[in-house]
Protein backbone atom coordinates (compact mmCIF):
# COMPACT_ATOMS: atom_id res chain seq x y z
CA UNK A 1 0.00 0.00 0.00
CA UNK A 2 1.42 3.16 -1.27
CA UNK A 3 0.45 6.38 0.49
CA UNK A 4 -0.64 9.33 -1.85
CA UNK A 5 1.73 11.58 -2.09
CA UNK A 6 0.62 14.52 -4.34
CA UNK A 7 0.06 17.22 -1.94
CA UNK A 8 -0.54 20.34 -4.21
CA UNK A 9 -0.56 22.91 -2.20
CA UNK A 10 3.09 23.34 -0.42
CA UNK A 11 4.69 26.51 0.99
CA UNK A 12 8.12 26.91 2.48
CA UNK A 13 7.39 27.88 5.70
CA UNK A 14 4.23 28.70 8.10
CA UNK A 15 4.49 32.62 7.82
CA UNK A 16 4.08 31.62 3.69
CA UNK A 17 1.62 29.69 3.89
CA UNK A 18 -0.42 32.43 6.06
CA UNK A 19 1.07 35.12 3.06
CA UNK A 20 -0.31 32.46 0.66
CA UNK A 21 -3.74 32.86 2.09
CA UNK A 22 -3.90 36.27 2.92
CA UNK A 23 -3.23 37.02 -0.84
CA UNK A 24 -5.80 34.38 -1.89
CA UNK A 25 -3.67 32.49 -3.97
CA UNK A 26 -5.11 29.13 -2.43
CA UNK A 27 -8.70 30.03 -2.23
CA UNK A 28 -11.84 32.59 -1.44
CA UNK A 29 -10.69 35.70 -0.51
CA UNK A 30 -9.96 35.22 3.58
CA UNK A 31 -11.33 38.77 3.95
CA UNK A 32 -15.09 37.32 3.03
CA UNK A 33 -14.76 34.03 5.16
CA UNK A 34 -16.40 34.88 8.25
CA UNK A 35 -16.26 32.18 11.11
CA UNK A 36 -19.73 31.43 12.23
CA UNK A 37 -19.40 29.62 15.35
CA UNK A 38 -16.53 29.21 17.78
CA UNK A 39 -16.19 26.75 20.88
CA UNK A 40 -13.56 25.23 23.47
CA UNK A 41 -13.37 22.09 24.84
CA UNK A 42 -12.10 20.66 27.93
CA UNK A 43 -10.94 16.96 28.66
CA UNK A 44 -9.36 15.49 31.47
CA UNK A 45 -8.59 11.69 31.35
CA UNK A 46 -7.01 9.00 33.16
CA UNK A 47 -7.05 5.92 31.18
CA UNK A 48 -7.72 2.42 33.19
CA UNK A 49 -4.73 0.35 33.99
CA UNK A 50 -2.59 4.25 33.74
CA UNK A 51 -0.99 5.80 37.00
CA UNK A 52 -1.61 9.20 35.92
CA UNK A 53 -3.74 11.59 33.41
CA UNK A 54 -3.69 15.22 31.47
CA UNK A 55 -6.13 17.41 30.70
CA UNK A 56 -6.69 19.52 26.79
CA UNK A 57 -8.36 22.19 25.78
CA UNK A 58 -9.10 23.39 22.40
CA UNK A 59 -9.98 26.50 20.92
CA UNK A 60 -12.22 25.44 17.59
CA UNK A 61 -13.36 27.56 15.09
CA UNK A 62 -16.10 26.75 12.24
CA UNK A 63 -16.19 28.22 8.78
CA UNK A 64 -19.13 27.01 6.67
CA UNK A 65 -18.27 22.66 7.00
CA UNK A 66 -14.72 22.93 8.72
CA UNK A 67 -13.70 22.97 11.66
CA UNK A 68 -10.06 24.22 12.78
CA UNK A 69 -8.55 23.96 15.95
CA UNK A 70 -5.31 24.69 18.39
CA UNK A 71 -4.75 23.07 21.68
CA UNK A 72 -3.67 25.80 24.66
CA UNK A 73 -2.64 24.96 27.75
CA UNK A 74 -5.77 24.49 30.47
CA UNK A 75 -7.05 28.14 30.98
CA UNK A 76 -4.59 29.59 28.71
CA UNK A 77 -7.40 31.45 26.84
CA UNK A 78 -8.19 34.89 27.83
CA UNK A 79 -12.23 35.93 28.80
CA UNK A 80 -13.95 37.21 25.65
CA UNK A 81 -11.07 35.12 23.29
CA UNK A 82 -13.60 32.89 22.01
CA UNK A 83 -16.33 35.85 21.57
CA UNK A 84 -13.82 38.02 19.28
CA UNK A 85 -13.70 35.38 16.78
CA UNK A 86 -17.63 34.59 16.24
CA UNK A 87 -18.89 36.83 13.15
CA UNK A 88 -14.70 37.71 12.21
CA UNK A 89 -13.33 37.51 8.74
CA UNK A 90 -10.51 35.27 8.34
CA UNK A 91 -7.86 37.96 7.44
CA UNK A 92 -8.58 39.40 10.64
CA UNK A 93 -8.05 36.51 12.72
CA UNK A 94 -5.06 35.96 10.80
CA UNK A 95 -3.41 38.96 12.69
CA UNK A 96 -4.99 38.56 15.91
CA UNK A 97 -2.75 39.13 19.17
CA UNK A 98 -3.50 35.62 19.89
CA UNK A 99 -1.33 32.95 18.32
CA UNK A 100 -3.74 30.04 19.19
CA UNK A 101 -6.28 32.17 17.37
CA UNK A 102 -4.25 33.03 14.43
CA UNK A 103 -3.39 28.87 13.82
CA UNK A 104 -7.45 28.15 14.67
CA UNK A 105 -8.04 30.36 11.89
CA UNK A 106 -5.64 29.40 9.25
CA UNK A 107 -6.81 25.85 9.98
CA UNK A 108 -10.33 26.51 9.39
CA UNK A 109 -9.84 28.37 6.46
CA UNK A 110 -7.26 25.22 4.51
CA UNK A 111 -10.33 22.55 6.16
CA UNK A 112 -12.00 24.78 4.28
CA UNK A 113 -10.15 25.07 0.93
CA UNK A 114 -8.42 21.92 1.10
CA UNK A 115 -10.31 19.31 2.73
CA UNK A 116 -9.00 15.75 3.85
CA UNK A 117 -8.73 13.27 1.11
CA UNK A 118 -7.02 12.18 -2.06
CA UNK A 119 -7.66 15.02 -4.50
CA UNK A 120 -5.48 16.76 -1.30
CA UNK A 121 -3.05 14.27 -0.92
CA UNK A 122 -4.55 12.06 1.83
CA UNK A 123 -4.62 8.63 2.99
CA UNK A 124 -7.66 8.37 4.80
CA UNK A 125 -6.93 5.65 7.99
CA UNK A 126 -10.25 4.52 10.04
CA UNK A 127 -9.80 4.36 13.47
CA UNK A 128 -12.31 1.53 15.14
CA UNK A 129 -14.78 1.87 17.82
CA UNK A 130 -13.64 1.06 21.46
CA UNK A 131 -12.67 2.64 24.56
CA UNK A 132 -10.40 6.03 24.69
CA UNK A 133 -7.35 3.62 24.95
CA UNK A 134 -8.06 1.26 22.75
CA UNK A 135 -8.56 4.34 19.99
CA UNK A 136 -5.55 5.66 21.66
CA UNK A 137 -3.21 3.00 20.95
CA UNK A 138 -4.50 2.33 17.54
CA UNK A 139 -4.12 5.66 16.38
CA UNK A 140 -0.74 5.80 17.77
CA UNK A 141 0.16 2.89 15.31
CA UNK A 142 -1.23 5.24 12.74
CA UNK A 143 1.46 7.72 13.58
CA UNK A 144 4.45 5.93 14.47
CA UNK A 145 3.97 3.78 11.13
CA UNK A 146 4.78 6.90 9.40
CA UNK A 147 8.34 7.50 10.96
CA UNK A 148 10.79 6.25 8.72
CA UNK A 149 13.67 4.93 11.08
CA UNK A 150 15.15 1.68 11.29
CA UNK A 151 14.93 -0.25 14.61
CA UNK A 152 17.41 1.06 17.48
CA UNK A 153 17.27 4.48 15.91
CA UNK A 154 16.19 7.12 18.28
CA UNK A 155 13.46 9.19 17.98
CA UNK A 156 13.14 12.75 20.03
CA UNK A 157 8.98 12.81 20.92
CA UNK A 158 7.63 16.78 21.48
CA UNK A 159 4.35 16.37 22.97
CA UNK A 160 4.11 13.47 25.31
CA UNK A 161 1.66 10.89 24.60
CA UNK A 162 2.11 7.51 26.56
CA UNK A 163 0.58 5.96 23.84
CA UNK A 164 2.87 6.84 21.14
CA UNK A 165 5.68 5.90 23.14
CA UNK A 166 4.65 2.50 23.52
CA UNK A 167 3.66 2.38 19.84
CA UNK A 168 7.57 3.28 19.04
CA UNK A 169 8.61 0.56 21.20
CA UNK A 170 6.98 -2.01 19.65
CA UNK A 171 8.62 -0.73 16.62
CA UNK A 172 11.92 -0.91 18.29
CA UNK A 173 12.70 3.12 18.12
CA UNK A 174 14.37 4.23 21.31
CA UNK A 175 13.32 7.97 22.49
CA UNK A 176 13.72 11.14 24.39
CA UNK A 177 10.15 12.47 25.93
CA UNK A 178 9.80 15.93 25.80
CA UNK A 179 6.72 18.18 27.14
CA UNK A 180 6.97 21.53 28.41
CA UNK A 181 5.07 20.34 31.54
CA UNK A 182 7.95 18.03 32.48
CA UNK A 183 7.36 14.96 34.67
CA UNK A 184 7.88 11.47 34.02
CA UNK A 185 6.58 8.90 31.71
CA UNK A 186 4.20 5.61 32.44
CA UNK A 187 7.33 4.34 32.91
CA UNK A 188 9.04 6.52 35.18
CA UNK A 189 11.48 8.09 32.62
CA UNK A 190 12.46 12.00 32.73
CA UNK A 191 10.62 14.35 30.26
CA UNK A 192 12.88 17.04 29.56
CA UNK A 193 11.76 20.36 28.96
CA UNK A 194 13.64 21.80 26.07
CA UNK A 195 13.02 19.81 23.36
CA UNK A 196 15.61 21.92 20.83
CA UNK A 197 18.44 20.89 23.47
CA UNK A 198 17.78 17.64 22.40
CA UNK A 199 17.55 17.45 18.45
CA UNK A 200 21.39 17.12 17.67
CA UNK A 201 20.86 13.67 19.73
CA UNK A 202 18.09 12.66 17.94
CA UNK A 203 17.81 10.88 14.27
CA UNK A 204 14.01 11.83 14.08
CA UNK A 205 11.73 14.11 15.44
CA UNK A 206 7.94 13.18 16.42
CA UNK A 207 5.99 16.25 17.23
CA UNK A 208 2.90 17.23 18.30
CA UNK A 209 0.64 19.96 16.05
CA UNK A 210 0.25 21.90 19.46
CA UNK A 211 3.89 23.37 18.89
CA UNK A 212 1.66 25.56 16.36
CA UNK A 213 0.29 26.88 18.96
CA UNK A 214 2.80 27.51 21.70
CA UNK A 215 5.17 28.95 18.78
CA UNK A 216 7.94 25.73 19.08
CA UNK A 217 7.30 24.13 15.55
CA UNK A 218 9.26 26.18 13.52
CA UNK A 219 12.95 26.15 14.76
CA UNK A 220 11.71 21.76 14.72
CA UNK A 221 11.29 22.27 11.16
CA UNK A 222 14.00 24.35 10.17
CA UNK A 223 16.32 21.76 11.80
CA UNK A 224 14.60 18.77 10.36
CA UNK A 225 15.07 20.21 6.34
CA UNK A 226 18.66 21.57 7.60
CA UNK A 227 20.32 18.07 8.73
CA UNK A 228 17.77 16.18 6.43
CA UNK A 229 15.80 14.29 10.05
CA UNK A 230 12.66 12.59 9.39
CA UNK A 231 10.08 15.33 11.40
CA UNK A 232 6.27 13.73 11.68
CA UNK A 233 3.36 15.47 13.12
CA UNK A 234 0.25 14.34 14.66
CA UNK A 235 -1.90 16.80 14.76
CA UNK A 236 -5.04 17.59 15.84
CA UNK A 237 -3.96 21.04 16.03
CA UNK A 238 -3.09 22.23 12.55
CA UNK A 239 -4.25 19.51 11.09
CA UNK A 240 -5.07 21.03 7.63
CA UNK A 241 -2.04 23.46 7.98
CA UNK A 242 0.63 20.65 8.33
CA UNK A 243 0.56 18.62 5.28
CA UNK A 244 0.56 21.74 3.26
CA UNK A 245 4.29 21.90 4.95
CA UNK A 246 5.61 18.55 3.69
CA UNK A 247 8.98 18.94 1.31
CA UNK A 248 9.94 21.54 3.51
CA UNK A 249 11.17 19.82 7.04
CA UNK A 250 8.06 18.01 7.46
CA UNK A 251 8.04 14.46 6.10
CA UNK A 252 4.73 13.21 7.00
CA UNK A 253 2.05 14.21 8.90
CA UNK A 254 -1.05 12.15 10.42
CA UNK A 255 -3.65 14.60 10.53
CA UNK A 256 -7.22 14.45 13.01
CA UNK A 257 -9.33 16.94 12.75
CA UNK A 258 -12.22 17.60 14.68
CA UNK A 259 -13.78 16.11 16.27
CA UNK A 260 -11.38 14.27 18.12
CA UNK A 261 -11.09 10.78 18.71
CA UNK A 262 -11.40 10.71 22.48
CA UNK A 263 -14.75 12.45 21.92
CA UNK A 264 -16.84 9.53 21.10
CA UNK A 265 -16.59 5.41 21.53
CA UNK A 266 -17.43 5.07 17.75
CA UNK A 267 -15.34 4.60 14.75
CA UNK A 268 -13.55 7.82 13.39
CA UNK A 269 -11.07 8.33 10.26
CA UNK A 270 -7.43 10.10 10.43
CA UNK A 271 -5.35 11.23 7.47
CA UNK A 272 -1.89 10.10 6.27
CA UNK A 273 0.37 12.23 4.41
CA UNK A 274 3.60 12.31 2.95
CA UNK A 275 5.07 8.52 3.56
CA UNK A 276 5.00 5.57 1.80
CA UNK A 277 3.59 2.87 3.99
Amino acid sequence: MTALTDIRVTASSYDELVALVLGGAIGPDPRTERIAVAFTTRQAVRHEGRSGGYRNEVLSLRLAEAVGSCAVEPGGLPDGAVEDCVGADIARLLEHELLPVRVAALDAYLMHALPHGPANGAWSCPLPAGTSLEKSRARARAVVELIDAAPGATVLVVGVVNSLLEALRARGLAYVPSDLKGGTTEWGEPVRTDALAELEHCDAVLASGMTLGNGSFEPLRQHAQRHGKPLVMFAQTGSAVLPRLIGAGVSAVCAEPYPFFWLDGGPGTIHRYGAAL
